[in-house]
């Protein structure tokens, strides 16, 4: 006459509780930007800035060990244009 619930029913909705748990830190963690920091070291690749030109090209400005260039992505072809240091 007891209304114990099994225990398999808890372990199944702990489980899925941890599950959804993780489903939504990691969907925060997609869209809140410099919640995860990339560790800016010597030579890193940074992505300073993304442009949609259209529905399949983009235009990236990438600095990499100092140096900045534009690379539009998504043709027939890859292009990268070295762009000059600052003040030259």
């Amino acid at each position: 006459m007891g209304s114990e619930v099994p225990e398999f029913v808890v372990a199944a909705l702990a489980l899925c509780a941890v599950l959804l748990l993780i489903a939504g830190l990691s969907w925060l963690a997609r869209r809140t930007p410099g919640l995860l920091p990339i560790p800016q070291g010597a030579g890193a690749l940074v992505v300073r800035g993304s442009l949609r030109l259209d529905a399949r090209r983009r235009l990236h400005l990438v600095e990499a060990g100092g140096h900045q260039a534009l690379v539009l992505t998504g043709g027939a072809t890859d292009v990268m244009l070295r762009l000059p240091p600052p003040g030259a």
